[in-house]
């Protein structure tokens, strides 16, 4: 970036100073592995040392200015005596440039200028009436850095943002990483971080995040006789069953399988072990503080500890190490007891994998028997009626008008993740680790497939919908639930027959009912077969008798003019609520006025500005459907 517009960020730029440090470090102190928990400059002054920024490494001798974004890993180790520097902490905000992220660092021409600069700020931080001083000195150190950088025989050493991305993965593999959570370390959206980091790797960070943890999982079930289980915690898969999924999706076998296989082939051909370590020594290098940007302590900088994530990786490396030690001196008895291990393992990995086959419009589909973390963009209220807990939703399904008036618990909903609007949000769907997706729109599928199983149940066909019962009992043949659906759906029936008996008499022989809704352009008349918004209750369920104009629609509704309206109306009109102002504006038009039904006080208004239980057709929205319209008919509402 030429410097002029880096000056004009950084003029325009919000910038916070969080701390101006001079530190001393002497031969066989190391700092070692600092999660750097802001943007910094550093400068060094006096001494030797070498410096690893990441990936990259630096011989600083004398004076030397390295420049780097939060989250950076950094490690100093002096070779001479004494290694001296100053370091300033900032924060800095504009828009989504990578500016103050980047990495680099040069030998300035004329470091006396930058050395007084930080000394003087040094001085003065720790008094309160200066700061507004050392931010004006700040801001003269800024000028005098670009000028510096900018000079044409300036050697400058850069390092992407893409690489110090991936380095934090190959630290952090064993905790939970979102892309959320990598923006917010990098200090970018999380858009233009997985773009920049696609640019540079062809990939994104969640598909690098899960490329990195399958392959080292692949080396341990290669040089370990850990379980499965074991392993899928260690590289930071919780669920034992996703972890084996995507693992032979990614790998071409079970876990199980490929670790049988594997182990054949190094027994076939000994120069395919593998001969490098997968482990670094990893720490926990969080800091929660901003004021405690250093140790003081002497000898190496222990900062933090071993994660129980981390710690188990470690010992499983340790144990591979011992048995390729031990595999040296043992003999028929110890092949047959990794043999044995390997059938026990295998075994167990059968028992998690136990799997069903579903079908789908778009062909049978492989779905795990019992799966425990469901992600759906429709049939919240079907799965909830199942005993089923979704991982995840669309958003709509989170604020359906059912859920308040059905009692579902509070804490019930809390569980549920919202994934945003059609498609679902992918970078929040692919971190939830679903061992089963639920697609209702079919140009979705493929996206949902690259994450995980998916099964693809259409919610509408064309503009009609499937009966709501016949969708109940799809939904349920997915997880082998069939029975518990038909038991509600007896109770349900059971609850109709009831409700038919309160209305028999209500509507005469040869009267017909009629089931429309106003928008600001258009009148709906539902049809008497695929409609919605509680016309299968009334027409389906209830059984009243729909107009031949209902009978005869091809898809679940028709679009007519308000001036038509009165030739598809029976002597009964249930005007569904759906855009009060509409519905309030129709009514008060002669048209209307001057509908039969209207003048024989015929007209039953329900619904509540589509947030209420006539806007999905799930088992809860049902029976809340049903008491209205029995209610509406009978006068007690």
């Amino acid at each position: 970036m030429h410097k002029s517009n880096q000056i004009f960020l950084w003029d325009q730029a919000t910038v916070k100073l969080m701390d101006v440090r001079h530190i001393e470090m002497v031969q066989g102190e190391i700092l070692q592995k600092y999660k750097i928990p802001a943007n910094i400059f550093l400068l060094s002054v006096h001494g030797s040392a070498q410096v690893q920024l990441d990936r990259s490494e630096f011989s600083f001798t004398g004076y030397q200015f390295l420049h780097s974004g939060k989250g950076a890993t950094l490690n100093i180790v002096p070779t001479s005596e004494k290694f001296v520097y100053y370091i300033i902490y900032y924060r800095a905000w504009i828009h989504e440039e990578d500016l103050f992220q980047s990495q680099y660092c040069f030998t300035p021409d004329a470091p006396i200028l930058l050395y007084n600069k930080i000394q003087m700020m040094y001085q003065k931080w720790n008094e309160q009436e200066e700061r507004l001083n050392v931010k004006s000195l700040f801001y003269q150190f800024i000028h005098q850095q670009l000028t510096e950088l900018h000079r044409k025989e300036t050697e400058v050493k850069q390092t992407s943002v893409a690489v110090q991305v991936i380095t934090y993965i190959q630290e952090y593999y064993a905790e939970p990483i979102t892309l959320d959570s990598l923006a917010e370390v990098f200090n970018f959206s999380a858009y233009h971080l997985s773009s920049l980091f696609k640019e540079y790797t062809g990939m994104s960070p969640i598909d690098y995040l899960i490329w990195f943890r399958l392959d080292l999982a692949a080396k341990l079930l290669m040089t370990t006789d850990a379980s499965v289980g074991e392993i899928s915690a260690s590289v930071g898969y919780n669920d034992v069953y996703y972890f084996s999924r995507i693992f032979k999706k990614r790998k071409g076998a079970s876990p199980a399988h490929f670790r049988t296989r594997e182990i054949q082939r190094v027994v076939e051909n000994p120069s395919n072990f593998p001969t490098s370590s997968i482990f670094e020594h990893i720490v926990q290098q969080y800091i929660n503080n901003d004021n405690h940007y250093h140790n003081t302590d002497k000898g190496e900088l222990h900062m933090f500890k071993m994660t129980k994530s981390q710690t188990t990786a470690a010992l499983l490396l340790c144990g591979s190490l011992l048995l390729s030690a031990c595999s040296s001196g043992t003999g028929t008895a110890a092949k047959e007891q990794s043999a044995g291990n390997g059938n026990v393992n295998q075994t167990k990995s059968e028992e998690i994998l136990k799997t069903r086959i579903v079908s789908t419009p778009k062909g049978d589909v492989e779905v795990p028997a019992e799966p425990k973390r469901v992600a759906s963009d429709q049939y919240m209220g079907h799965l909830l009626k199942l005993g089923i807990v979704p991982i995840g939703v669309r958003t709509f399904m989170l604020d359906e008008g059912w859920m308040e008036k059905a009692d579902i618990p509070k804490e019930t909903i809390d569980k549920i993740e919202d994934l945003g609007n059609f498609p679902l949000n992918l970078e929040k769907l692919t971190m939830l680790d679903p061992d089963l997706i639920i697609g209702s729109i079919d140009e979705n599928i493929e996206q949902y497939e690259k994450i995980g199983t998916t099964v693809f149940l259409p919610y509408w066909e064309g503009l009609t919908t499937a009966g709501p019962l016949d969708k109940f009992r799809s939904v349920s043949k997915i997880f082998g639930k069939e029975k518990e659906a038909e038991e509600w759906i007896t109770e349900y029936e059971q609850k109709v027959a009831e409700a038919k008996s309160k209305l028999s008499g209500v509507i005469k022989e040869g009267e017909t009912v009629s089931v429309v809704s106003f928008s600001e352009k258009a009148v709906y008349v539902l049809a008497a077969k695929g409609g919605n918004y509680g016309s299968s209750t009334i027409y389906n369920m209830l059984q009243l008798p729909p107009t031949e104009n209902a009978k005869n629609m091809a898809e679940g509704f028709e679009s007519i003019s308000l001036e038509v309206l009165p030739e598809y109306l029976g002597d009964y009109v249930f005007v569904y609520n759906g855009d009060a102002d509409a519905t309030k504006k129709a009514m008060e038009s002669n048209i209307w006025k001057g509908i039969p039904a209207v003048k024989n006080g015929k007209v039953y208004l329900y619904g509540d500005n589509y947030h209420d239980e006539f806007v999905m057709e799930d088992p809860f929205s049902l029976e809340l459907q049903l008491d209205t319209i029995v209610n509406l008919l009978l006068g007690t509402t």
